[in-house]
């Protein structure tokens, strides 16, 4: 914040004024970022909220995180967000609640304006609910920005150019696919297939096949660490000072991608600890379906954009966003179905924070592009 000692000590109304409490939260079904103008991205938490049996927040973040699957049966950790929206109203707003206190914590009594980001494909009632959450919450003033929008501005793209821009954001509640030119979303898809469902489908797999069962946390280490959208040739070597050519012998040489993983689980016939063996291979096709479900949507946005910009994104390429951006392969595979360049945008994690935080920083100028976070129809596809 630019002001001075004695202004920040000034009244509320002034701070008001100057936008000093103008704040913008990505609110993910997996995390939520909270950008403070004048601050930076101040909050990066889990969006898990760990309530009691009597609705008392017992902790909210990376602390409720660590209760999944842990909690004796008076407590209960969950997702207030499920698929890219609000499933549990009230736990929304007591996370929100938590979460700005934690981002604005020397200023009890400030009401700050908001600007959140929603899907493409989000309903009225859905939006309303991120709204009312919002304002319950103790924001003066609530403003939405699609998902794709923000993600396209973070990631540094011409999205006010009479150019054709495409963005695919993958986070853990949807896939958010869309065209992007002169500040507005030209074409869009949002569907429910995105980090979430990479999981389960990687839980489901183990329990089918091994006879596992997993939680939700395990599949994810499952999926960072060998999970992969299309075989990746191990890179050739050059021979090293040792003259071998697999850079043994010397500490220069970067570690191979593991290719198998050790699962801890509950058999599933005998109820007991067990470990297990996972390769990168059964793995790989375990996330078959729900990666082309990301590829169909991603070409059906494509047939349905215009031939001139089709020509843009020709020669631009798809810039992928979101923590599915960082699935080994996966921009590889997308340039192999749709014949165009694809890229992983710079700290893809962050895009749609930081897209939306530029909107808080630059309100008046970017207000236009708020207005767009409007009903559209969603495709709706489910595992």
């Amino acid at each position: 914040m630019a002001s001075s000692t004695s202004s920040r000590t000034s009244s509320g109304a002034s701070a008001d004024r100057s936008g000093a409490y103008d704040i913008g939260i990505d609110l993910g079904t997996a995390n939520t970022l909270v950008y403070a103008r004048g601050k930076g991205v101040v909050l990066n938490e889990p969006s898990v909220v760990a309530v009691s049996a009597t609705g008392e927040i017992i902790a909210v973040g990376s602390d409720a995180k660590r209760t999944i699957g842990r909690t004796p049966s008076g407590i209960s950790a969950m997702r207030p967000l499920r698929e890219g929206v609000i499933a549990d109203f009230d736990a929304a707003e007591q996370m929100l609640r938590a979460l700005l206190k934690k981002a604005l914590p020397t200023r009890r009594f400030a009401r700050p304006r908001v600007v959140i980001c929603v899907p493409s494909g989000i309903t009225g009632v859905e939006r309303r609910a991120v709204v009312d959450s919002a304002r319950s919450a103790g924001a003066r003033e609530v403003h939405l920005i699609e998902e794709p929008m923000a993600a396209a501005i973070g990631a540094g793209l011409p999205v006010d150019e009479p150019v054709g821009c495409m963005v695919v954001d993958i986070g853990g509640g949807t896939t958010e696919v869309a065209v992007v030119s002169m500040g507005g979303l030209v074409t869009a898809q949002s569907v429910r297939i995105a980090g979430d469902a990479l999981d389960a489908a990687i839980a489901a797999h183990i329990k089918k096949k091994h006879a596992l069962s997993i939680g939700e946390r395990t599949a994810e280490d499952i999926k960072i660490a060998i999970g992969s959208a299309v075989r990746i040739p191990a890179p050739r070597t050059a021979p090293d000072d040792d003259g071998d050519a697999d850079g043994e012998g010397d500490d220069a040489g970067t570690p191979p991608p593991r290719t198998s993983f050790t699962v801890r689980g509950r058999d599933h016939i005998t109820g007991l600890p067990r470990l297990q063996e996972i390769t990168e291979d059964e793995i790989r096709d375990a996330l078959t379906e729900p990666v082309d479900a990301i590829i169909r949507a991603v070409h059906q946005t494509l047939d349905a954009c215009p031939p001139e910009l089709s020509g843009d994104i020709i020669e631009n390429g798809i810039a992928l966003t979101g923590g599915g951006a960082l699935l080994r392969g996966l921009d590889l595979r997308l340039h192999q179905e749709m014949g165009v360049p694809v890229t992983v945008a710079d700290q893809p994690l962050d895009c749609v924070v930081n897209g939306t935080a530029k909107c808080v920083d630059e309100f008046a100028a970017l207000r236009g592009l708020l207005a767009g976070a409007k009903e559209r129809p969603r495709r709706t596809v489910r595992l």
